[in-house]
């Protein structure tokens, strides 16, 4: 896929979100002469993936044209930093943290929980979109190990035989009906 100019063509997102972050790229008066213009580009990215929900080739080929930089470049901040994604997430995000204290204090089993309640494996997406599951290096609550934080709300001294109590709880605090697989 390529830019071509930023001109919409060979574009599979919606056009209203690139329009939503060029926006955003505005405010920043980037001088696209300017050296130091890459000086926004992690937070750039931040605003990317808060509109698209991840950060796919054709986004990131998109913000290389707008800052007159590499895909490379930029390809090589995404991978850097383990906050961005290039596949999709579910709209509920789940993370386990697999840190030292976690890993010490169980994570592995309640990973191996979700990943069983869910079908999925870390780093995958349910069939219908609406969960995500993937394991961080450290959540920085080493107190409460093991970690999991579900769409930035953090549970804490998690054991496998809560999973399924977890899941079901959100699922009522969002509206849900349906139950998760048992």
């Amino acid at each position: 896929m390529t830019c071509n100019n930023c001109n919409g063509k060979n574009k599979l997102l919606p056009p209203e979100s690139y329009g939503q972050l060029d926006t955003y790229i505005e405010t920043l008066h980037i001088s696209r002469d300017n050296p130091r213009c890459k000086d926004t580009l992690i937070q750039t990215l931040h605003k990317a993936q808060g509109i698209f929900g991840y950060l796919p080739e054709e986004v990131q080929l998109h913000i290389a044209d707008r800052y007159a930089i590499s895909h490379a470049e930029v390809s090589g901040v995404i991978s850097f930093y383990n906050f961005f994604t290039t596949t999709p997430r579910g709209e509920v995000q789940i993370n386990v943290c697999m840190g030292t204290a976690c890993y010490v204090n169980g994570a592995e089993k309640v990973l191996q929980e979700f990943q069983r309640v869910l079908g999925i494996k870390s780093g995958e997406v349910t069939t219908d979109g609406k969960f995500s599951l993937e394991s961080l290096r450290c959540v920085g609550a080493c107190g409460l190990a093991p970690v999991v934080t579900i769409n930035e709300k953090v549970y804490g001294k998690v054991q496998p035989a809560k999973v399924q109590e977890i899941l079901e709880n959100y699922l009522v605090e969002s509206g849900e009906e349906e139950t998760v697989n048992a």
